[in-house]
């Protein structure tokens, strides 16, 4: 299976919140392929400084984090695009960056897995998630 992390399932992840169990098991299951938005590592680090962590502590779990991670999925143009378009199709108002963290989804075929509920005023059709 193919999985982006919102910046939500990061940090539940990294702070054994609600959602890190699922989170490990999306980490533990040799099938699965897992992205993260390039954005989303910009989101975690400001998060991180915001709750008192030290850069040093940033960059060593982001470090740690990329290994596991098959790819991280860069904004281009086309990703800009799907996101402004997912934007219009959305029932609510989607902040430009969870936009463009399910468009970068949506570009890799990716089940997104977050807390967010931002994302649930996308039709289903538009992106496959997983609410934490």
């Amino acid at each position: 299976m193919i999985y982006l992390l919102d910046t939500s399932a990061l940090l539940a992840h990294y702070r054994g919140e609600s959602g890190a169990q699922r989170v490990q098991e999306l980490f533990d299951g040799a099938e699965n392929s897992i992205f993260i938005a390039s954005i989303s590592i910009t989101e975690f680090s400001r998060r991180m400084v915001d709750l008192g962590a030290p850069e040093h502590d940033i960059d060593a779990a982001l470090l740690s984090y990329g290994r596991l991670f098959a790819d991280v999925v860069t904004i281009d143009r086309h990703i800009a695009k799907a996101a402004f378009q997912l934007g219009q199709c959305s029932s609510s108002r989607l902040p430009l960056a969870d936009s463009l963290i399910a468009a970068s989804a949506a570009s890799r075929k990716a089940t997104l897995v977050h807390r967010d509920p931002h994302f649930q005023s996308l039709a289903k059709n538009l992106l496959l998630q997983e609410m934490l």
